[in-house]
């Protein structure tokens, strides 16, 4: 109990440290700031070892042998080039031959670079095929769409609303980002206005999503503070 007592205190006074930094920046807050960023760098050199380096790169180096009626893997040596490569970028605090470590950020820009196109494609292709919505509905007995009932590939009455909304807003979207010529004609200048105006509405719904997302996090702190530790802790040892 005292224990827990202990843990659950430390845990309310790093949450109202943090937390003080809406009043201002002292060294309170400093300090729990200053230990929420060594835990983290702590936690994310553990992670990259475990999540990363030894399963893709130790793991291969090595192999592994046949145990328990695995199939014994054969080690890829290769993957030692690696190791002298990425020590290379810790030269970068040398300041004899921090040169060297511009090699690896060399070797890594090229091969990001290569694969842009494929990762360009597989982020944004299913997204432009899908900008692309019939408009006309074949589907007149009913306005909704009925579900498991609905017709292959129906297009009811709200559907295609639906996807003439998207479509009008799309074309004001993309007619805003026209940088390059002057705009004269009166319809698409319009559509730009409209363009601005839906872009804001975007954003002002995005800021709402990130807002809500901060509520959310300060409620489970002070669900944390006030719950678990005031009332089902503290109350309980006063004989409340």
């Amino acid at each position: 109990m005292n224990y827990l007592f202990l843990k659950l205190t430390v845990g309310v006074i790093a949450t109202l440290g943090l937390y003080s930094v809406l009043y201002r920046e002292t060294r309170f807050y400093r300090l729990f700031e200053h230990v929420f960023l060594g835990l983290a760098v702590g936690w994310s050199c553990t992670a990259l070892w475990t999540e990363t380096l030894h399963q893709l790169w130790y793991s291969k180096m090595i192999g592994s042998a046949a145990e328990n009626g695995n199939v014994a893997i054969p080690g890829m040596w290769a993957y030692a080039i690696l190791l002298p490569i990425g020590l290379m970028a810790y030269l970068v605090f040398s300041q004899k031959h921090n040169w060297i470590s511009r090699i690896p950020i060399g070797i890594i820009l090229g091969l990001w670079a290569g694969q842009q196109v494929q990762v360009w494609w597989n982020r944004y292709g299913d997204q432009i095929g899908n900008s692309i919505r019939p408009i006309i509905p074949n589907q007149w007995d009913s306005l909704l769409h009925p579900g498991a009932n609905a017709v292959p590939n129906g297009i009811y009455v709200t559907q295609a609303f639906n996807n003439i909304v998207f479509t009008v807003t799309l074309l004001c979207v993309m007619s805003y980002f026209l940088f390059s010529f002057e705009i004269k004609n009166k319809f698409v200048s319009g559509m730009t206005v409209w363009g601005r105006w839906l872009l804001m509405v975007g954003f002002g719904a995005i800021f709402g999503s990130t807002v809500m997302t901060r509520f959310t996090l300060l409620i489970d702190r002070m669900y944390f503070v006030w719950i678990e530790w005031f009332r089902d802790t503290i109350l309980p040892m006063v004989g409340m």
